[in-house]
Order: structure tokens, then sequence, then C-alpha cells
């Protein structure tokens, strides 16, 4: 690495040009052959970044533009392949083996339908969506180069800034607000629907009956951005292009349409020729080389077959490693390399704050001149917003069945307080999580701000058939996995970990279990910050 300083005024100068257009130029020939070359045994990389997903994107990008050569680690796949149904991903409503990571049977978040449950079997494989298990709680993750944005539903949402305070209180709201908020909207691509395309398709009626009942109670129905195509969309609808969000393309993936990590910052990164990126590796341990963390980092990383299985164990030196793992991924990580010795001096912060951003589902059961349409489309674009009064925001949802429900579904994000944390489990062999089903009570309190009163209101009720037989709430899973390795405790001001130069926590981890809203837009803009400072400083 070059040890050549860099200014912050001369960063921002090197990358502004690029922040004027959501369009990606196509990646050179050289970046897409270094992007196809897997890191060898012995290599020395100036900068491993640990994890594709937003933070670890946004470091990529970043330091290649510096002029920092970049290795990019991925547990999952590449996804740039075709299946032999000529798609990457499968539908949602037909899942196969690309669907699930390491799972010989699906685990749907809503996984019953008129109380019958709708799971079914598949062959092991190293799919898309991670449903990762924990003492109380379901994970969903994304698999893959590009993380999670693989496999939400794109809701690029900046929090209300009278909210930010509680969020990220040791960070400058002023600063995030003007500069990289916007900066991370227009790297994403964010989009908002037509509002007059929404009031006439027929996609959008089960939103527009969400509307319908949100105003009648009072409450705020508000359009959410997204970083999906809402030029193609619409095409899709006319039928003049291949349907995507029209499909039922969503929880394992999106063939078209999508602005996902792979198609923004990861295309703008290769574009560079300064960026590989190996799929399928693992990073195992991490450790200062001889001489210490200024001596730069011993990095065991393990090469993964289609199946899961362990074909080659790989060990690499760094200069500088950043972990962008995901939440779950850093945070267990992390607890692992202290615990096990490999880092004994990462501080006694690491594993805690873990939060779930107040997840919670639920269903209701609408009149049938209520009728929210058998054809849906799977991309979120509005939501409730009861936030102030009742601690509880909550997306119109998609229930892409292909027939008539007569249901409305939601996805609330509450301010849920409870907190978590990863400890290291010596005879098992792993980092576990201590999080409680009974911690959801208080989601449930808030989302029932919300749909006790619409309830009451329009004379409905609760769906109780989605989650199992005559439960109402879908209390056992997170779409949105926040904190672990919590900016300012585990880590500096700036996601540095203490008594380690040169290693650094980039990713969700370092927010504190709530963002308010979907937390992408906050992961992205946070990380445009952060390695905007350690460039200036550290390099």
């Amino acid at each position: 690495m070059s040890r050549a300083g860099i200014s912050r005024r001369g960063f921002i100068a090197g990358t502004g040009t690029l922040l004027g257009a959501a369009a990606l130029n196509a990646p050179t020939a050289s970046a897409t052959a270094r992007a196809a070359a897997p890191i060898a045994a012995g290599a020395h990389v100036a900068a491993l970044v640990v994890g594709s997903g937003y933070g670890g994107s946004v470091a990529a990008l970043r330091l290649a533009q510096a002029g920092v050569h970049v290795h990019l680690v991925e547990m999952g796949m590449a996804w740039d392949t075709p299946g032999p149904d000529g798609k990457i991903f499968c539908n949602t409503l037909r899942p196969d083996h690309r669907s699930y990571w390491l799972r010989e049977r699906t685990k749907a978040p809503l996984n019953f339908f008129l109380g019958f449950p709708i799971d079914r079997d598949i062959t092991r494989y190293t799919g898309v969506l991670d449903a990762e298990d924990f003492a109380g709680i379901t994970v969903y993750q994304g698999r893959g180069v590009g993380g999670g944005s693989l496999v939400n539903g794109g809701m690029a949402v900046t929090p209300r800034r009278e909210n930010f305070a509680d969020i990220l209180p040791g960070v400058n709201a002023a600063e995030m607000y003007a500069t990289y908020y916007p900066r991370a909207n227009t790297e994403l691509g964010v989009g908002t629907v037509n509002p007059a395309w929404f009031d006439s398709t027929d996609y959008y009626q089960y939103a527009r009956v969400g509307r319908k009942h949100a105003q009648r109670s009072g409450f705020p129905f508000v359009f959410v951005p997204d970083v999906y195509d809402w030029d193609y969309m619409e095409r899709e609808a006319a039928g003049t292009v291949p349907k995507s969000a029209l499909a039922g393309e969503i929880l394992y993936g999106n063939n078209h349409g999508k602005k996902t990590l792979q198609h923004t910052y990861l295309a703008r990164a290769k574009a560079t020729g300064r960026v590989t990126v190996s799929a399928l590796h693992r990073v195992a341990s991490v450790s200062p080389a001889s001489g210490g963390g200024h001596g730069g980092y011993t990095v065991v990383i393990e090469q993964l077959d289609t199946g899961g299985a362990v074909v080659a164990t790989k060990t690499v030196t760094a200069d500088r490693v950043f972990f962008a793992a995901g939440s779950v991924g850093t945070s267990k990580l992390l607890v692992k390399l202290k615990a096990t010795g490999a880092l004994p001096a990462l501080n006694d912060e690491v594993g805690k704050g873990w939060g779930d951003n107040g997840n919670v589902m639920c269903g209701r059961a609408n009149h049938v001149w209520d009728a929210t349409g058998s054809l849906q489309s799977t991309i979120p674009c509005a939501g409730i917003d009861n936030w102030a009064a009742g601690g509880a925001f909550a997306e119109v949802a998609p229930l892409p069945t292909g027939i008539e429900t007569f249901a409305s579904f939601y996805l609330a994000i509450t301010r849920n307080p409870n907190r978590a944390s990863f400890r290291w489990n010596s005879a098992a062999g792993r980092a576990e999580l201590d999080w409680q089903t009974a911690w959801k009570q208080p989601s449930i309190d808030m989302a029932k701000t919300i749909f006790d009163k619409i309830n009451a209101k329009e004379g409905t009720i609760y769906r109780s058939d989605l989650f199992g037989v005559y439960k109402i709430w879908g209390d056992h899973l997170t779409y949105h996995p926040l904190g672990g390795a919590v900016l300012g405790r585990a880590t500096d001001g700036y996601g540095r970990l203490a008594a380690y130069p040169g290693l650094y926590v980039i990713d969700g981890a370092l927010i504190p279990g709530n963002t308010s809203v979907n937390p992408f837009v906050t992961i992205t803009a946070l990380a445009e910050r952060n390695i905007e400072a350690i460039i200036a400083a550290d390099l």
C-alpha cells in the first residue's frame, strides 16, 4: 500500500465527479478479469475487505479511487451466471436450490397460508438468502456479491432528521444530512414511484387499499423511495420488457430492474481496475502478522464449494482489513477472534448492542369490497408513519400469491429498546446470540398502535394463518440486523478497532440496533463518512 498522504479535499475532488449520475459505466475488460481471479494462498494485499454488502462496497470503491488495490472477499456466490431456466435468480413462489443458503428445506418469513405450511424441500446449495437461526430469532441475510442488496425490497429511506440523534448520537447530523446521505442516495440510484402511475396500475391496488385504511384512521401515508428502476417497472406493466418485480421476484433475488450493489457501487469499484473479488471465500481468522498490527495482518480464508464444503484453506497477509460481513457476520467473527486469542485486545464492547430494528410482521383480513389484487408488485413503495406517537413505521408490503387474498400485509419497524449480545461458546466452537422472543413484545405493542386503530375503524380483524396456526404476529425474525460492534464503543468514532491499527468495521455492526426506518441508506451514508476520514487520516 502506498504510504503517500491524501488530503480530505483531494479525496472529495477525486470522487465528486462520480456523484452526479446514477447510471453506471460497464466494467472494463481488465476489471472483469480481476473480479474473476480468486485470491491465492500466500498473497499480500494492501486492503482486504471482508464482505460485499453496503459498507464493504463503499469501502472498496473509495479505497480504489484513492489508488489502493483492494481484495474483496465474499462468502456467497457471484450471482452472475444464469441457471438452466435462463435466469440468475428463482421466483419467490417457486423456490429451488438457488433460494436458500445451505438448507434442505425453505424457511420463508411468511411460511403459512390459510393455516397450512408452505415450505418445501430443496437441494442444499449456497443460495442467495440465509435464514440464520439463533435462540429466539431467525435473521434473514443476503448471501452473494452484493450482500443484502440482492434480497431486500430496496426501500431506500433516509431517517427523519429529528430521529437521528437516537440512531447515531456521536455522529454530526449536519454533515450526514448535508453530505453523506445525499451522496449515498445518488450513488445507490434512489427514486420514487410516479404517483399518477401508482394510482392507476393494478399492481399497486394493495398499496392503495393500505393508503385508504391508513388515512381513514388519521395516519400519515407516505411514499417511500426505492432503488428499483421505476421506468423499467412501468415497462414491465406495459409488457415491453421481461417482468421481474411484477413477476413475484424479490425474496430470492431480482433478475431485472433492481439497482443492486452489483450495478452501482461494485460496478464502479471493478471499473477502477483496482478491485478483485473472491466469491465463495470465508474469512476464518485475522491476527497480527509478525511485528504486530503495524506490520499488517495474517488472514486465514476458507474457499467453499456450492455444497458448503471447505475445498481449500489459504493464508494471506493484508496491510489493512475492513470488516464488512454484515452485522451478524462481523459480530460473530470479532467475538471469535477476541475469545480465541487471535485479537485478544479487542475491547469488551465487541458483540454488544445488537438489535433487530424493531421488526415485526402482521396481516389484516379485509372486507370483500377491499380487494387487494391478484397482481401485485413485489417492491414496496409506501408506508404508514406513527413513529412520533406510537413508535412504529409500517411498510405496506405485498402478499404476491397470484390469487386474490383480500389481505393487507405489513412489515413494521418499531422503537424496540431491547438489545442482545453475541458471545463465544468455546465448547460448541461458535458465536451465539442471547436474543429472547419475549423481547419482541414492545414491537408488537407499538405496531398495535397502528393496526388496532385501523381494524376498529374498518371493522376488520388480524389474519391468524400466515405465521402458524392461530398466530397473528411474525415475531420470530428480522430482516434488519444492526449492531454488535457499535460506533464509539467497540470502535472509535470512525470504525477503527482500538489496539489494532489498520483494522476497521464499516458495516451495519456499527449502528446500535435501530435506525427508525429501513437501514441500508444509513449504513451506506455512514460508510461514506467513515471511509473518507480513514483515507484522509490513515493512508
